[in-house]
């Protein structure tokens, strides 16, 4: 196999403090690449400003600026890490055997790359980087994000276990993923439908290398039913269950409420009436909400709308 022109991309939002660490980071990981002969010099390392509010964009034409592996794409407005991914993916597509993505707080250890390479020579179009524990994550974040994954499981959503959005993805895999034509997409349960040969590599997640978080709660919540309502429509078949279920309570308490009237132990019951009318009407709402929630993915997906839209490509 020739050595494999590699590009990482990076999705950037408001991290101006975070680039110059991970810049110089990645320059040293792939100049010893290419001294071993992992990669083609011809690799690059793609930053996706994604709409950021902040100097990220300066500061990613000054990498550029320095050194010709940096490329710099900017987004005309925020379209959301998926998307900046998207953008990055699409623009490196025909110029890569293989691509990386890796987000720009360098939490995922930038060292399992070398792991990636190897099953990649070893065949696999697909290599995911997976967390070889949670340790450092607070119990409630440890405990929702294991939730989510079963979750997802149990809705017939095939996923990686502890996986995230670092992967290894040969140019083949790359072409059939970005041949997927949805509006809303969810990479974690996108990548596995491929069905391509795959691989596992496990490290250690760190701390970021500077800068906040950009996902607070509102948003790692929006970012589970973003990927539950993209891939599995089971919640809708639950919530008709559901129904069933309380129309065979509704039939139960009618045939209560015949016998006590014939058995004259008829007793006016307000609280079990506005009982009934709470649960019923919460459930009503929630069924909506559901039926909802797809009814608008539909409704995006039929205005075939651009996941993302450029405004400029430093190359």
């Amino acid at each position: 196999m020739k050595t494999p022109i590699l590009f990482i991309v990076i999705p950037c939002y408001n991290e101006q403090e975070a680039l110059p660490i991970t810049a110089q980071r990645l320059t040293a990981l792939t100049d010893d690449m290419i001294a071993r002969s992992l990669i083609d010099p011809a690799s690059r390392i793609v930053l996706v400003d994604d709409g950021s509010r902040d100097a990220t964009w300066q500061v990613i034409s000054q990498l550029h600026g320095a050194d010709s592996r940096f490329e710099g794409v900017k987004l005309a407005h925020n379209a959301g890490h998926m998307n900046a991914l998207w953008a990055g993916m699409t623009l490196s597509a025909e110029r890569c055997d293989c691509v990386i993505t890796i987000d720009a707080d360098l939490q995922d250890d930038v060292n399992a790359m070398y792991g990636f390479l190897e099953e990649y020579r070893n065949g696999a179009d697909v290599v995911s980087g997976v967390r070889s524990s949670r340790k450092k994550d607070s119990f409630f974040k440890r405990t929702t994000a294991q939730g989510f994954y079963k979750l997802m499981k149990k809705l017939g959503v095939e996923m990686v276990y502890n996986h995230a959005d670092y992967r290894l993805l040969s140019r083949r895999a790359l072409e059939a993923l970005l041949s997927f034509g949805e509006v809303n997409i969810f990479l974690r349960g996108m990548v596995p439908m491929l069905g391509f040969k795959t691989a596992e590599v496990y490290y250690e997640r760190g701390e970021r290398v500077a800068g906040e978080s950009k996902y607070p709660f509102k948003k790692m919540v929006a970012f589970a039913m973003e990927g539950i309502t993209s891939l599995s429509n089971k919640p809708i078949r639950y919530v008709l269950l559901l129904g069933a279920l309380c129309a065979l309570l509704g039939l139960a308490m009618g045939i209560y409420i015949i016998v006590s009237f014939f058995s004259h132990h008829v007793v006016a019951g307000w609280a079990s009436m506005m009982m009934s009318v709470w649960l019923l009407g919460g459930l009503q709402l929630m069924a909506l909400g559901m039926i909802g929630e797809y009814v608008g993915k539909i409704y995006m997906e039929t205005k075939r709308r651009p996941k993302f839209i450029l405004e400029e490509h430093l190359k």
